[in-house]
């Protein structure tokens, strides 16, 4: 593969990994999450054409059938995403190992790796193998943030330039797990046990949601897993926010701060050596 679709890059970030790190978010996911909080990133543009008309800079226009973005004039106001009906985004580009390359080398000085993301960055891991060898030249570490829905553990050639991979374990029981995602999570939990075999795992994330998922099961099972295979893997719990979510799909709210502090404990006292609260 030697394109990829680019949702967007973000120069600079402390939360996608050890360090300063540049995070690039793919396009697309095969995942459907209820509470997903970038729902822009699951599906391809359809070129519908009903971002244009709510663009306030102009920046969007239609060309040869497809809708085309004006980055250079473009707001950020994000007006497209919130008119866009099919969650997908008119401001994706399609870029080459070359193209993305040269904004990491914008910042090469200032960071210690790069994270791909999504969407469900996997879902275009050819790329990522010439992506991670470029990168590795620079010095750079390349971490992979995915949903873990592909079987990762047989991919020798993404594994040999990948440094680890950071893991969303949307939910321990497969029903509640197809609920919220639309999918299961056998290759997840197979992921998760080969990749710390490997020592490629660097965190497993858990998002809370009130009133729609056993959060205390989920942590309690989820905990146990990861002491039993690496006490060390860090395990962040996530307090669900309302931000940017499909408010249709889902009516939950912010958990208390005595729940996370419970949920903690419960990770504690199964053995986690790493948990962090967000």
């Amino acid at each position: 593969m030697n394109k990829a679709l680019v949702n967007r890059i973000i120069p600079f970030s402390a939360v996608d990994g050890p360090g300063n790190r540049t995070s690039i978010f793919l396009q697309g996911c095969n995942f459907n999450c209820l509470y997903c909080h970038n729902p822009e990133t699951i599906n391809k543009c359809i070129h519908c054409g009903k971002c244009i008309d709510v663009c306030p800079q102009g920046a969007l226009y239609y060309k040869d059938n497809k809708v085309h973005w004006r980055d250079e004039i473009c707001i950020k106001c994000d007006a497209c995403l919130k008119a866009c009906t099919h969650n997908a985004s008119p401001k994706v580009k399609e870029m080459s190992v070359e193209n993305i390359l040269l904004q990491i080398k914008k910042v090469r000085p200032f960071i210690e790796g790069i994270t791909v993301s999504g969407g469900e960055c996997t879902l275009q891991k050819d790329f990522l193998v010439p992506l991670f060898k470029e990168v590795k030249k620079l010095g750079l570490t390349c971490f992979v943030d995915t949903n873990g829905s592909i079987p990762l553990y047989e991919d020798k050639n993404l594994l040999q330039v990948m440094d680890k991979a950071m893991i969303d374990l949307k939910s321990y029981p497969l029903e509640e797990h197809k609920m919220l995602t639309s999918m299961e999570n056998n290759i997840v939990l197979k992921n998760i046990t080969e990749l710390s075999k490997l020592d490629k795992l660097y965190e497993i994330r858990t998002v809370v949601v009130p009133e729609l998922l056993d959060n205390k099961h989920n942590v309690h099972m989820i905990s146990s897993l990861i002491a039993s295979l690496n006490p060390n893997i860090i395990y962040k719990i996530i307090k669900y926010r309302p931000l940017g979510v499909r408010e249709e799909m889902i009516n939950s709210y912010t958990p208390s701060k005595e729940c996370m502090e419970e949920l903690y404990q419960i990770a504690i006292n199964n053995g986690c050596k790493n948990v962090v609260i967000v």
